[in-house]
C-alpha cells in the first residue's frame, strides 16, 4: 500500500457519506480516520496485512483487527457502530470521542521542576472505564495511556481489538501475542517469550493501568531497559519481575506500587483501586 494515497474503502463511504474526513493514523497494517457524517462524528479503522521485511515477519492479523474489534463491540452490547470486509482486510466505524488521552493530559506533571500533581479525578475516570469492561467479564489486553480518552463527561477506553471475554467469529479471531511491552505484566511477557502467545487477564490489565499511570505522571517506564532494546530484550526485563521504584507521591503512588506487583494475585482488583481512589 506504500506509494499510494490511502483512501476509505467504498463500502465505508457508502455507509457514512462523509462531509469531511481526516487521516489520523497511518502505520503498518492500520489506518484511522476521523469522519464527519450526516450521522455524526466517527472513528473509522481500516486494517490490511503487513508484508514481511528484513526486520519484521509478516503480520496477517492486522487485516482482521478492525472486524475483531467490531465483534467485541457487538458482544458488549454497544450500538452505533458497524464492521465488515474490504478487498485488503477489514474495517469498522464507531463514535469518535473528543479529548486528550491520559499521557497528553498529564504532560504538565512531567515538565522539569514541575509542581503539578497528577489529578486523581483523571486516574479515577480511567479506573471506572476499565472497571466497566471488567464488570462485563472481559479483559482489554492492550491497556496503555493512549487508549484512555478523557472526555468532558466521562473517560472512554478505546481500541478493543485484543480484548478477550466472549465469543468472536472464528474468521476474525487471532492469537494474542502480547501488546506494547512497556505495559505488559511479567506473566504475559513470560508466556510470550516461552510460547509466542499469552492470555489477556483482568489482573494483567490492572498492571498495565498501573504502568500507564506511572509513565503518564513521571515519563518513566515501570521497568528499566535501554531505549533501543529489542522486543525480546524488553520482555526479558519485564519477565524478571524487577522494576523501578514508584516515584509518585501520596495515595496514588501507593496504589500504583500495588498495581505493579509482580504476582497477579497480589494486585488489587480494578474495583479495589476505584474504591481507594474515590
Amino acid at each position: 500500500m506504500s506509494g499510494t494515497p490511502p483512501e476509505l474503502p467504498i463500502v465505508v463511504l457508502d455507509a457514512l457519506m462523509p462531509k469531511a474526513q481526516r487521516l489520523v493514523v497511518n502505520r503498518r497494517g492500520s489506518m484511522v480516520w476521523e469522519v464527519e457524517s450526516h450521522r455524526g462524528r466517527y472513528a473509522v479503522k481500516v486494517g490490511y496485512p503487513i508484508e514481511a521485511t528484513a526486520d519484521w515477519p509478516a503480520q496477517p492479523w492486522t487485516a482482521l483487527a478492525p472486524a475483531r474489534e467490531g465483534a467485541v463491540l457487538y458482544r458488549l452490547g454497544l450500538d452505533d457502530f458497524a464492521y465488515g470486509e474490504w478487498e485488503l482486510g477489514t474495517w469498522n466505524f464507531q463514535p469518535w470521542h473528543e479529548g486528550p488521552d491520559l499521557y497528553e493530559l498529564w504532560k504538565p506533571c512531567r515538565e522539569p521542576d514541575s509542581r503539578t500533581e497528577p489529578h486523581t479525578g483523571a486516574a479515577l475516570g480511567c479506573v471506572e472505564a476499565l472497571a466497566e469492561l471488567h464488570g462485563k467479564g472481559w479483559a482489554h489486553g492492550d491497556v496503555q495511556p493512549a487508549h484512555f480518552i478523557i472526555g468532558p463527561d466521562r473517560t472512554h477506553l478505546i481500541d478493543l481489538a485484543l480484548a478477550r471475554g466472549g465469543h468472536v467469529p472464528e474468521g476474525y479471531d487471532f492469537p494474542f501475542r502480547g501488546c506494547l511491552v512497556h505495559y505488559e505484566a511479567p506473566e504475559i511477557a513470560r508466556s510470550v517469550l516461552a510460547t509466542g502467545e499469552a492470555e489477556p487477564t483482568q489482573e494483567a490489565d490492572v498492571y498495565a493501568l498501573g504502568a500507564s499511570l506511572l509513565i503518564s505522571a513521571t515519563g518513566r517506564r515501570a521497568v528499566e531497559y535501554p531505549d533501543d532494546a529489542s522486543r525480546p530484550e524488553q520482555r526479558r526485563a519485564v519477565a524478571s519481575g524487577k522494576r523501578r521504584p514508584v516515584k509518585v507521591d501520596g495515595e496514588l503512588g501507593e496504589l500504583v506500587h500495588a498495581m505493579l506487583s509482580p504476582a497477579p494475585g497480589d494486585r488489587p482488583t480494578i474495583y479495589e483501586v476505584g474504591k481507594a481512589l474515590s
